[in-house]
């Protein structure tokens, strides 16, 4: 077992701690499954992100096949989800003890990270934790145990935001954040229960982004660019019912005239 000096000053039965430490795992995991971009998608566009793009159930790509200002929502839905589950697990470790505060935020977050990346929800096809993740940094630097655990969102954020704006790879940001999260989360914590987690949650980052990578190297990669429209084949075909395009009118005419 781990020594984490946070478990030893806590001084609660283990008893206690596995059944809070599961509570909290529970609810953040299904707290992650509520997928932004699926929701938005399915449920009010009736057209799944998953079917369109590279594949993926999270912002970028949204943002590529649909745009708009539902992509508002998605980031809304992804900051929010990861907010809760990192306070939720703060409420708990402090009626227990003051002193696991600090690696309940990595736990909270872990678990709501597994639930955006695999959601029983969505047939565990989600996204790749890059807002959520983002999110979950920033919580764990504000009000940590630790007066620098406010590098830990700095050198995840900044790097994430260089690396992204110089090269419009978002990919290779978001590959920086997970590299760094848990080098910097050891620096500041020192303890191996957190890195554990940590290594964790940048790890899956790493491994959900690694046919980016691939990509980044060959040179197909697809840079960011902003753009206003929807690029999805439902939002282009148009509706049952509804006038044909100018094109397809003049088409007609002249087959009917052939005729």
């Amino acid at each position: 077992m781990l020594n984490s000096r946070m478990l030893e000053a806590a001084g609660v039965s283990s008893g206690w701690l596995a059944l809070a430490a599961a509570g909290v795992a529970v609810v953040a995991y299904f707290l992650g499954c509520f997928n932004g971009a699926v929701v938005v998608s399915r449920y009010i566009l009736r057209d799944d992100i998953r079917d369109h793009g590279s594949g993926n159930a999270g912002l970028t790509n949204f943002y590529r096949v649909f745009g708009g200002p539902l992509t508002a929502v998605v980031i809304l839905s992804d900051v929010v989800k990861a907010v809760i589950a990192v306070l939720f697990a703060m409420f708990i470790a402090e009626r227990i003890s003051p002193e696991l505060i600090d690696l309940s935020k990595y736990w909270g977050g872990a678990f709501c990270i597994l639930g955006h990346m695999f959601p029983c929800t969505f047939q565990f096809r989600g996204g790749k934790g890059v807002l959520s993740g983002g999110a979950i940094a920033l919580m764990i630097g504000i009000g940590g145990g630790a007066y620098q655990s406010w590098w830990i969102p700095v050198v995840a954020w900044v790097g994430f935001i260089i690396l992204a704006v110089a090269t419009r790879y978002v990919s290779l940001g978001s590959c920086w954040a997970g590299f760094s999260f848990p080098i910097v989360s050891w620096f500041v914590y020192r303890d191996p229960l957190i890195l554990l987690l940590a290594v964790l949650m940048g790890g899956l980052l790493l491994w959900k982004h690694r046919g980016n990578m691939v990509r980044i190297v060959k040179g197909t990669e697809s840079k960011f660019a902003f753009h206003s429209g929807s690029q999805s084949k439902a939002a282009k075909t148009p509706a049952e019912g509804s006038a044909p395009a100018p094109e397809e009118k003049a088409g007609a005419e002249s087959e009917e005239k052939k005729s």
